[in-house]
């Protein structure tokens, strides 16, 4: 198995980033500067100019989540997904989607609102999308309301780093992810795991450690 993973510091990368240490796999890393034109060979790999993009034995793939469920897959070994037919797989495909399709769309509405649509109505379309956040969060801060230490239970998931990933993203919103008691707890969980650690130290991020 080969991989190479193309990726920008505290980007929608970062959970793939994290994830490829966690398993210890071999893997390249290709920083890609977001902020300027996409080069001819990376827009042949990924035709939107986004990252992440991940070679996966020569073919590129795309989407934070696809490739999060892909290792995952192809890794069974790490336990980051449960077992296909087992009880939980239901609640960690749920969970992803919510993520995924919930939470990740609200954040670029909140991030993009005045670039991606017209500059007088990004007002109304953060306001919006800050309600479609919050209310992720509070669904997420429920979910931990039995004592779980993660979201689907005892174990890690692929959940986890994609639902951290996120969470930073929120760090100077107004109400931030760590607002909600169990949401902080939790982060601080996920934050505390080394290879958590030494993601931020090789993509240079220091403002969202634990103290």
């Amino acid at each position: 198995m080969s991989y190479t993973l193309f990726y920008s510091p505290g980007t929608a990368s970062l959970a793939v980033h994290w994830m490829l240490i966690e398993l210890g796999v071999a893997f390249e890393a290709e920083a890609v500067d977001i902020k300027a034109e996409r080069s001819a060979s990376y827009l042949a790999l990924n035709p939107w100019g986004r990252v992440p993009t991940l070679v996966v034995d020569g073919a590129p793939v795309s989407e934070s989540a696809a490739l999060l469920m892909l290792l995952a897959e192809r890794h069974p070994e790490g336990g980051f997904a449960p077992v296909i037919g087992s009880p939980e797989r239901a609640a960690w495909m749920e969970t992803m989607l919510l993520l995924a399709n919930g939470l990740s769309p609200a954040m670029r509405d909140w991030f993009y609102a005045d670039k991606d649509g017209e500059p007088a109505g990004a007002d109304a379309v953060q306001a919006l999308a800050r309600r479609r956040i919050e209310g992720v969060f509070q669904r997420l801060d429920d979910m931990l309301a039995d004592g779980r230490p993660y979201l689907l239970g005892e174990a890690v998931t692929t959940a986890d780093f994609l639902a951290t990933m996120l969470m930073r993203w929120s760090r100077n919103m107004a109400r931030p992810a760590t607002s909600w008691p169990r949401l902080e707890a939790y982060v601080t969980r996920t934050r505390a795991r080394p290879a958590f650690v030494e993601v931020c130290r090789r993509e240079g991020l220091t403002d969202w450690l634990n103290g």
